[in-house]
């Protein structure tokens, strides 16, 4: 699966995922960095098949508004060290990528997954 992980998550989430076998490119190693606009952002990942990975509220929004970025992992889980938020990913990613073969907007929690389904 390939992923585009958001400016306020940890580089090493990329590692991470990578590691597990997947592709995956944070905001610092795009040309405009993390100064890289959620619209830039959002057409760079539907023209790459990524799902965004964002803890960024604004993204949710304009994915269930304008359905762009296409597929969305929301990681909700309020205020966590890096450590402990690399290992809930690390718990979850086999889950992860199941669920985002279901559904297009997933978010991880500390209590597990949510798939929601699209609307209408």
């Amino acid at each position: 699966m390939k992923f585009l992980v958001d400016a306020q998550l940890p580089a090493k989430l990329c590692q991470l995922l990578q590691a597990a076998g997947h592709d995956a490119v944070h905001t610092s190693d795009l040309p405009d960095g993390n100064r890289t606009t959620d619209e830039a952002l959002a057409r760079l990942a539907d023209g790459e098949d990524r799902v965004v990975v964002t803890k960024d509220r604004d993204f949710r929004d304009s994915h269930l508004l304008n359905r762009s970025p296409r597929h969305l992992l929301v990681v909700a889980t309020g205020n966590i060290t890096n450590r402990d938020l690399l290992s809930l990913v690390e718990e979850h990613t086999p889950a992860i990528v199941e669920a985002l073969a279901e559904s297009p907007f997933v978010e991880l929690s500390p209590a597990g997954l949510i798939l929601h389904a699209e609307p209408d």
